[in-house]
């Protein structure tokens, strides 16, 4: 009995030291399965951490853009009687925006919007320097520009692009710009949403959405993550009271980065074309097709001969990603085609028939007339004063028109001010026949307009409605 004691001690000891080491062996092998996870603060000495540091390595990267351009304001009826036909009055109105600098030489991006109709354009960076800058490009559907200043040989702080696919909701972000014009500001937030398809901002939507404060002049700032790479170009945000209500959007990095190698090396911005249409999937069609969830992009139209066709996708099938990222809408599906180059091949997952399939589309610009083929018609007839296209894919893309119009016709870009054609058609018609003859080709409309006759019988389609009558001169 007296030894007892002693052995239960030693064996109390060596089960201790087995669990020890087996408690070890165990934190060893599961420390690799949080590697990657992102640590939040555990108590109050790292809450007092400071962003200090990461605003001191990117700020530097974020400019002030003051654009200017020449407004006419208008003379009321009553002045010009008053003041015996007073000219109208010609101002400079400016207005400002920020940017981001992501090219040493002075590549800068922007909002279009921030540019739109400006005439010139002045960039102010952190550290008070200011250099004229020069517009590149401008996209209004992607509502990016890109700026260029000669920054005299110095080497410009510039912000490198987040890989935005590794983005997750909660991730800590960092929005700087110069909202109100009061000076650079920095808020704090996190990322909110990541794929933000139903905004209505733009056509190409997938925004990344945060709370993080972005108010009026925040637009084409920066929105950066903890590692100092630029996520997002600050866009818009939801507010009744046009302040900040902790819902603000960005232009994903990879968007970004795709418009601003198009200004560097092509000059232009072409939008790669998949060549089809589809729409959402709803819960009936998730369960039709076998799905426990909604998911993916019901094929709708196959345009013949795009690269939709041309990889053997139809009617009927059911993309649920594209190179791996799921989609839930076509404007996502057009987003992520969008920041691949015409030439590259996207992979598509698709269902048909119950069977999981791949196609290989290799995309392309659209085809058919562009805005560079517009004609103006002239001469002693209805059409004189109109600015009219053929109707074409690659026209659809650039005006946000349905690629999928059923039937030719001639496209009414734009109407001359104080022209014949001005009381009859708005832009946007769509010209189908005239005096019986169909109008596939401008060469067609001009064709009918050489004929010596003072009235048209015209058919044409305005906002999906079919119109027909006679004009006569």
């Amino acid at each position: 009995m007296m030894n007892t004691l002693p052995m239960t001690k030693h064996i109390s000891k060596l089960l201790a030291a087995i669990g020890f080491a087996v408690l070890t062996l165990l934190i060893v092998a599961v420390t690799p399965l949080f590697a990657d996870a992102q640590e939040v603060p555990q108590n109050r000495t790292e809450m007092e951490l400071s962003f200090a540091p990461l605003v001191k390595l990117t700020s530097p990267s974020v400019v002030n853009v003051y654009t200017q351009k020449r407004v006419t304001s208008r003379v009321s009826p009553m002045e010009q009687f008053f003041s015996g036909g007073v000219a109208p009055r010609e101002r400079v109105q400016n207005s400002l925006g920020s940017g981001v600098i992501v090219g040493a030489d002075g590549v800068i991006v922007t909002n279009n919007h921030v540019v739109e109709g400006a005439e010139s354009f002045r960039v102010v960076l952190s550290d008070r320097r200011e250099y004229a800058a020069e517009l590149v490009l401008a996209d209004e559907r992607t509502d990016l520009a890109v700026l260029k200043i000669d920054p005299d040989g110095a080497i410009l702080p510039t912000l490198p692009f987040a890989d935005t696919r590794a983005a997750q909701v909660g991730d800590l972000v960092l929005a700087i710009g110069n909202p109100f014009g009061i000076g650079q500001t920095v808020t704090s937030g996190i990322l909110s949403a990541t794929a933000r398809t139903d905004v209505g901002i733009s056509d190409y939507a997938f925004f990344l959405q945060t709370d993080a404060a972005v108010n009026p002049g925040n637009s084409g700032g920066a929105l950066v993550n903890t590692k100092g790479e630029l996520v997002g170009v600050n866009t818009a945000i939801f507010s009744r009271s046009g302040g900040s209500n902790g819902i603000g959007f960005a232009i994903p990095a990879e968007m970004v980065k795709r418009v601003v190698n198009a200004a560097i090396n092509e000059g232009t911005f072409v939008r790669p074309w998949l060549g089809l249409a589809g729409q959402a999937v709803s819960y009936d069609i998730a369960k039709a097709q076998g799905l426990d969830r909604p998911i993916g992009v019901m094929v709708t139209e196959v345009y013949e001969d795009g690269p939709a066709d041309r990889a053997g996708l139809r009617r009927g099938d059911l993309v649920t990603d594209i190179d791996g990222r799921e989609v839930f809408d076509e404007k996502g599906l057009k987003f992520l085609a969008a920041i691949k180059s015409p030439g590259e091949t996207a992979e598509l997952k698709l269902i048909r028939g119950g069977k999981i399939e791949t196609k290989s589309v290799k995309l392309a610009p659209p085809p058919g007339a562009t805005e560079a083929d517009i004609v103006l018609l002239d001469g002693q007839s209805v059409f004189s004063g109109a600015r009219v296209v053929e109707l074409s894919p690659r026209l659809a893309e650039e005006n946000g028109l349905d690629p999928f119009q059923k039937g030719s016709g001639i496209y009414v870009h734009s109407v001359l001010s104080r022209s014949v054609a001005r009381s009859f058609f708005r832009p946007g018609d769509i010209i189908r026949s005239v005096n019986g003859i169909s109008t596939k080709s401008v060469t067609d409309l001009k064709s009918v307009l050489k004929r010596d006759t003072r009235s048209w019988n015209i058919e044409l389609e305005r906002n999906g409605r079919m119109i027909k009558g006679t004009v006569t001169l």
